[in-house]
C-alpha cells in the first residue's frame, strides 16, 4: 500500500534489498585485506536505516560512527559553511572509511563532508551511496559504490525524509507535487 503523500513506488523492498547485498558484496570484496576494522561512517539522518542493513551484510571487522552537518545558517538558502551538528567519536587517521550516504544530489554537503573527513589523513576513504541522482549535481563527487541511479525526483521513505516524515516507509517513492 502506498502511503498518502506518496505519488509511487520508485524502488520496491524487494529491489531495496538485493541493492543492499549486492553494495554488501563489492564492499567486502574490496577491504577484505585489511588489517583494522573497516570504520563506516553514517552522514545522519537519512543514512541511518540503509547503513543499518548495509553493515549487516559486510562480511569484514567494522565499526560504525556518525556525524551529521549542516550547510545551512538561520534560513532556507544556504550558507556555503559546513556546521558539524555532531562530530565523529574517533579518530579516523591512517584507518580505511566507508562513508555511507542515502543520496548524493548536488553534491555541495557531500562534497564538503568529503574533504573535512580527507583533511584527518585516513589510509583511504570510499564513498557507498544508496542513491545517485546525477541530473541535480553541480558539485563533483566520486561514488565508489552506488546502489541506483534515479531520476530527478523528489524521493522519500527508507530513511529518507520530507520534512522529517515518510523516513520510516519500506520502499522508496516519489512525492506528490500537488
Amino acid at each position: 500500500m502506498v502511503e498518502a503523500g506518496i505519488d509511487r513506488v520508485l524502488i520496491a523492498e524487494d529491489e531495496i534489498a538485493r541493492t543492499v547485498r549486492r553494495l554488501g558484496r563489492e564492499i567486502t570484496a574490496c577491504y577484505a585485506g585489511i588489517d583494522r576494522e573497516l570504520v563506516v561512517v553514517g552522514l545522519l539522518r537519512g543514512a541511518f536505516v540503509f547503513m543499518a542493513d548495509l553493515i549487516r551484510v559486510i562480511r569484514v571487522p567494522l565499526v560504525v560512527d556518525f556525524i551529521s552537518v549542516s550547510t545551512y545558517g538561520d534560513g532556507t538558502v544556504s550558507s556555503g559553511a559546513l556546521k558539524v551538528a555532531m562530530d565523529l567519536e574517533q579518530t579516523i587517521e591512517d584507518r580505511d572509511v566507508l562513508l555511507v550516504e542515502d543520496i548524493v544530489d548536488t553534491g555541495h554537503t557531500f562534497s564538503h563532508v568529503i574533504r573535512m573527513l580527507q583533511s584527518r589523513r585516513p589510509r583511504s576513504l570510499k564513498v557507498c551511496a544508496f542513491l545517485d541522482k546525477p541530473s541535480r549535481r553541480t558539485c563533483p563527487v566520486a561514488i565508489d559504490f552506488c546502489g541506483i541511479t534515479i531520476p530527478d525526483a523528489f524521493v522519500c521513505g527508507y530513511g529518507l525524509d520530507f520534512a522529517q516524515r515518510y523516513r520510516n516507509l519500506p520502499y522508496v517513492g516519489v512525492l506528490k507535487t500537488d
